[in-house]
């Protein structure tokens, strides 16, 4: 499993967690756990450290579940999607925590299944659901969005600007037979982008892939709905790192910690009130990359942007938190 995944930006997560992490009592939420090697990082580093890792891939809580058996007590796995991070810290461990860790976007275990069809460097069946148990598949979306609602989806999740001539190819080939494979949705993206454009830029259904992936489950939803959450479930000086990997994540991800490190008071009041103060403080300035030595042993890392921030104060929506989930 070690060798199957090598977790991105692991020691800088490990840097700016570390300083919330070193009491008796701690907590870190590790809100996608995937394979488990960042959670396994802190426990290691840790001694007395608890972790809760939710995923909504069954697969990556089974795997990571052996992975960090010998910790015991000290990891509680949960089946869940991140934006129930505050439910799930209130059934948990019911009050706030010091750490929370999200590594957005498809996993190693998800990219490497083939079966899972989330590459569109093999062929396989046309999923991409994190949880293969709910939802429809991307294959589902093919076969029902109308044209409109494709290029949509292709344009707003993938930023491919070939997304009117891919979408109105996916309508013209489903009317003989339904997209049931990845191999037959790369050779239509394949030939319905000019040939100067497949030239460059990579892989021609890069983008499709993405955008399709997104939209099979509500990534930036999930996201959007997930960020402020996080922040509530932090008690003050506790930490959130945050690993996005295109610019659609990053953007949310960047917007909502400006949000909190950002005073809410009028200008031009003499003093400013402590309910218009400040949330939060950036840890890190602008975005962090992967360094070139990290991109080439680990090519997963070369798109990754790194933002994290720590909580300095109770918010008026924190303090009814705490008090009618934590403290009754």
């Amino acid at each position: 499993m070690e060798q199957r995944h090598i977790p991105v930006l692991l020691d800088r997560c490990v840097e700016l967690l570390s300083p919330a992490l070193g009491a008796p009592d701690a907590v870190l939420v590790d809100v996608t756990l995937g394979m488990g090697g960042h959670s396994e990082a802190m426990l290691e580093r840790h001694p007395h450290l608890r972790v809760v890792g939710l995923d909504r891939d069954p697969q990556a809580i089974a795997m990571a579940s052996r992975r960090l058996a010998r910790f015991a007590d000290r990891f509680t796995a949960v089946h869940a999607v991140y934006d129930d991070v505050l439910e799930v810290v209130e059934d948990v461990v019911g009050r706030p925590v010091q750490g929370l860790l999200a590594d957005l976007g498809v996993s190693s275990l998800q990219l490497d299944e083939v079966d899972r069809g989330f590459a569109y460097a093999q062929d396989a069946p046309l999923d991409m659901r994190m949880d293969p148990s709910v939802g429809p598949s991307a294959a589902d979306v093919l076969a029902t969005a109308d044209e409109r609602e494709l290029t949509r989806i292709l344009r707003s999740y993938g930023e491919e600007r070939f997304a009117a001539r891919i979408a109105a190819r996916i309508v013209r080939v489903r009317r003989t037979a339904p997209l049931t494979r990845t191999g037959e949705l790369v050779d239509l993206v394949r030939s319905a982008i000019p040939a100067a454009a497949r030239a460059t830029g990579g892989h021609p259904a890069k983008r499709t892939f993405q955008a399709l992936r997104i939209e099979v489950n509500a990534e930036l939803e999930v996201l959007e709905r997930a960020l402020p959450a996080a922040v509530e479930t932090l008690g003050v000086d506790g930490r959130i790192v945050v690993l996005a990997y295109h610019s659609l994540e990053d953007r949310l991800v960047k917007r909502a910690l400006a949000r909190g490190a950002t005073s809410s008071a009028p200008a031009g009041l003499p003093v400013e009130p402590e309910t218009h103060r400040p949330y939060l403080e950036l840890l890190t300035r602008g975005a962090e990359t992967a360094s070139e030595a990290e991109t080439a042993a680990n090519p997963r890392s070369s798109s990754v942007r790194l933002r994290a921030a720590r909580r300095l104060r109770p918010t008026p929506d924190h303090l009814r938190t705490v008090t009618a989930r934590w403290v009754a």
